[in-house]
């Protein structure tokens, strides 16, 4: 199976009040379709700088990212932008909701911007919330929402386009620990369903064993490589 997401050699500083830091050491990795993918990780390990140059939000000093056979380290920002648009899907911890917007609408944004006729984009972002079980809660807006409703509400908004690639950083981390559980059910089927490759960066240990791969990180390096179901693992750079 091809990849669907490939990086060589990633390398990354940030200088913070003088202090020069490596956020990233010589990281190679790919991420294939199909996969709920977990990246995991002590705090300030390199997870989520590792998860923004792969997503092409921000550029990597060394090194390369070709996503789709697009060689996303070396377009322009308007290109990557549009890139984003329209294969990529993203999940954050804090939601990221607009407060007078319905749930229906919220998930209606993205293809809006993708410029799908209004009918369409309505239908789809119907089916979307359906699809994580909010088929009753759409007329809801953030303030009457739950913490896992919402965090639900933006899962849908980022499958709604149908990326091939969703990238969620922490999205369990506001959570309970039931709700935490339901949302990487949510993206383990995702993945499962819809072959999008889910990348998804964590720090919490007990969702491992609901992963299809873990890759382990520590000081901007890549430790490990391992498919708990298979037993097999692989040591990185």
């Amino acid at each position: 199976m091809l990849p669907v997401l490939s990086a060589q050699n990633l390398s990354k500083s940030f200088t913070i009040h003088n202090i020069h830091m490596k956020a990233l050491s010589n990281v190679s990795v790919d991420i294939f379709p199909g996969d709920f993918t977990l990246l995991i990780g002590p705090s300030g390990c390199g997870k989520s700088t590792l998860l923004a140059i792969l997503s092409g939000m921000t550029m990597p000093d060394e090194g390369s990212v070709h996503a789709r056979n697009v060689p996303l380290s070396s377009l322009r920002d308007s290109d990557r932008d549009r890139f984003r648009l329209r294969f990529c899907g993203f999940v954050f911890q804090g939601f990221n909701l607009f407060p007078g917007l319905t749930a229906v609408e919220q998930v209606q944004v993205p293809l809006d911007y993708m410029a799908v006729p209004a009918a369409e984009a309505r239908e789809r972002a119907v089916a979307a919330l359906a699809s994580v079980g909010l088929s009753k809660r759409s007329h809801l807006r953030p303030a009457e929402m739950s913490g896992g409703e919402k965090q639900r509400v933006a899962i849908a908004r980022a499958i709604v386009k149908k990326p091939a690639i969703l990238f969620a950083d922490e999205p369990t981390s506001a959570l309970d620990s039931e709700n935490g559980r339901n949302i990487v059910a949510i993206l383990q089927s995702i993945a499962r369903t819809s072959g999008s490759a889910v990348l998804c960066v964590s720090h919490d240990m007990r969702l491992v064993k609901q992963a299809d791969r873990v890759l382990q990180m520590e000081d901007g390096r890549l430790l490990r490589d391992i498919r708990p179901s298979s037993s097999q693992s692989s040591t990185g750079s």
